[in-house]
């Protein structure tokens, strides 16, 4: 099952409302006003092109890995692949990120359920407490098992973000 067929029975959850919502946006307020190295690198701002307006969006993201050396970040759309952004990701995959006070060229590129799978099991195990949050926000029962993460991470739409290697460098490039 590619990461396009998913579950018709899966529930995702809602599009936060009032509160919630304004909440759910703080950290793009605190990028908006220059604080966003204080969410350290957990989180980036994702710029992305609206696939309707052609108008510039941007949303705050969880970093479901990152790996330095090659200058990628692995981001789950925890609402599916009806999410706005993941949506305008597909219709422009290249874009600007910023992570801290950063910024970079990426090209998203969108993970097939068997990378997926890999990806989540891999999550679960550097981050338990995480994984666990992630599947209950999405509505997936795991049980703790690696493979109970797999079939989780089959469902969930997953984009890659590689740098352009113009516009990542690592501490090691910088020091040289």
């Amino acid at each position: 099952m590619s990461s396009q067929q998913q579950d018709p029975h899966l529930r995702r959850p809602a599009l936060p409302r009032g509160w919630r919502r304004r909440l759910a946006r703080l950290p793009l307020a605190l990028y908006h006003v220059g604080l966003g190295p204080l969410l350290g690198k957990r989180l980036l701002l994702l710029h992305h092109t609206g696939r309707t307006s052609g108008l510039d969006r941007r949303v705050v993201l969880e970093v479901v890995a990152h790996e330095a050396d090659r200058g990628t970040w692995i981001l789950a759309s925890g609402f599916g692949p009806e999410a706005a952004w993941y949506q305008d990701l597909r219709a422009t995959p290249k874009t600007t990120i910023q992570v801290g006070n950063r910024h970079h060229a990426v090209t998203a590129y969108f993970l097939n359920s068997d990378e997926g799978a890999e990806t989540m099991a891999r999550h679960a195990a550097a981050h338990p407490r995480t994984a666990r949050r992630l599947c209950a926000f999405m509505g997936f029962d795991v049980d703790g098992s690696t493979d109970s993460y797999r079939q989780a991470g089959r469902q969930i739409p997953f984009v890659r973000l590689e740098a352009a290697p113009h516009s990542y460098r690592t501490r090691h490039d910088e020091s040289a």
